[in-house]
């Protein structure tokens, strides 16, 4: 296939939107630069054609234009991938955007979620019924990438990550097939659309489990001098190997801003911190984080407890679209002293907004089974990642290498596997520390029978396993 395709003919585009009778825009249309535009700024692709599918045969008409005409195939649910995959240069987009809906059924605990439905969609669906779906924390993120490479967020150490919560998923794969997969059907399938997702098709719809959650959170957030970085990751860790499984946190390190409640010296320099989320009863959070307190005098702390609808959509404008990005990711159980303090002074030295995190895994996502699902490192206790953010292009570089300098500082501490949803970072050896040798292998053997020409591949791919001498005899 052609990576950089000529200009497709009007006609042509004309032919595919009456075959589907959905919206299709190319580089001459109104609205194109609206409809190509995605989440990280960084990614300013064009692609040759943007198509709108309503439905799954709408879908299989679009694979196969793309294969009849050498393009390379994108997949957008929401346009937040990091990498940019949710677009590509010259090729097609399919956008599921005109694929968007929730329907609940309150009595069996069931959602089912349109391939292009949003993040915000589900939770306020669910939430109108006194359930929620563990997902991420950003209102318009697609729930298909999400869901597709794992889905964590603020409620995922008490009911699992979002995969966890996936009874069924429909998908289109390469070759136009409408297939359900489950633990019943196509269950090899099912195991590697939870973490690896997008390898194997285009999903148009997910059946999702539901726990009842009584809508609210109880919050805190504490900030520390840089220099207690060490002292504050001592608790932070203790805390965190015993919390509550109502009890999500993450340790972080930034820089303070103008308007943080803190000695006006340590503006624009690194501090601490360390926030939590306690979505048990109110009456029981201070007990239940009381080991938080244990370290350091923090500089400032609040706490509150507010809607978790509001929570969900908090950062919506913040995190909105327009901005440059870059982040990786990586599991670990510890992190060494002389990292931190190494970790601090990169903070301070960051070319745009560079920060380091830590988030608590462990609960519900380390009793399901390492090998039940595609996503790899179940057993990890945290997730490590540095992200930068800025406006100027060229910071570019330099803020892409701020990040993975970071991560090299804690790459002596890393185990099995890394989130996929917030690895930037694309390639066969990022595959390989995704999921680890024995799932890669695993999942070429799936790809191999679902794509074989590896038509999805916009993505952390996985390459198809060669061809056996038994499979061609």
């Amino acid at each position: 296939m052609a990576d950089r395709p000529a200009t497709l003919h009007a006609r042509t585009l004309d032919q595919l939107g009456r075959s589907i009778g959905g919206q299709v825009i190319g580089p001459a249309d109104a609205g194109y630069d609206e409809a190509r535009r995605l989440w990280n700024a960084v990614h300013d692709l064009r692609p040759a054609v943007i198509a709108r599918p309503r439905t799954g045969q709408e879908v299989a008409t679009v694979i196969a234009f793309g294969r009849e005409h050498g393009l390379e195939i994108a997949v957008r649910s929401g346009g937040h991938s990091p990498a940019g995959h949710s677009g590509v240069e010259g090729g097609l987009v399919v956008d599921m955007s005109a694929m968007r809906g929730v329907t609940v059924d309150p009595a069996t605990r069931r959602a089912r979620v349109d391939g292009g439905a949003l993040l915000g969609e589900l939770d306020v669906a669910a939430q109108a019924h006194g359930l929620v779906c563990p997902v991420g924390v950003v209102g318009h993120t697609g729930v298909a990438g999400l869901t597709l490479g794992g889905g964590v967020g603020r409620l995922q150490r008490g009911f699992g990550l979002t995969i966890d919560n996936v009874g069924a998923i429909e998908l289109v794969t390469a070759d136009g097939r409408q297939v359900r997969a489950s633990v019943t059907e196509e269950p090899e399938l099912f195991w590697g659309m939870r973490g690896a997702g997008w390898n194997f098709g285009i999903v148009t719809a997910f059946e999702l489990r539901l726990q009842p959650f009584g809508g609210s959170l109880n919050r805190g957030i504490s900030l520390y001098r840089g220099r207690d970085a060490e002292a504050v990751w001592t608790t932070f860790r203790d805390y965190a190997l015993r919390a509550p499984d109502s009890v999500s946190l993450i340790f972080g390190i930034d820089r303070a801003g103008s308007t943080v409640d803190i000695p006006e010296e340590l503006a624009g320099r690194p501090i601490v911190y360390v926030a939590w989320n306690h979505s048990g009863r109110p009456e029981d959070a201070e007990r239940d984080t009381a080991g938080l307190r244990a370290g350091p005098t923090p500089l400032s702390t609040t706490s509150a407890s507010a809607a978790y609808l509001d929570v969900q959509t908090a950062h919506d404008l913040v995190l909105g679209f327009g901005r440059r990005s870059f982040i990786k990711g990586a599991n670990a159980d510890d992190i060494r002293p002389t990292a931190l303090a190494d970790l601090v002074e990169l903070v301070g030295t960051a070319p745009g907004e560079g920060s380091f995190s830590a988030t608590a895994m462990g609960g519900a996502i380390a009793r399901v089974a390492e090998d039940a699902t595609a996503f790899a490192g179940r057993s990890a206790a945290f997730d490590l990642s540095a992200d930068a953010t800025w406006d100027d292009p060229a910071l570019d570089a330099a803020s892409r290498d701020w990040v993975r300098r970071a991560m090299d500082v804690v790459e002596p501490d890393t185990t099995l596997g890394r989130y996929a949803n917030e690895n930037a970072d694309v390639g066969p050896e990022e595959t390989r520390l995704l999921y680890g040798d024995a799932k890669v292998a695993r999942l070429a053997e799936l790809k191999r029978a679902w794509d074989p020409d590896n038509v999805f591949r916009r993505n952390h791919n996985v390459s198809p396993a060669p061809a056996r001498a038994a499979d061609v005899d």
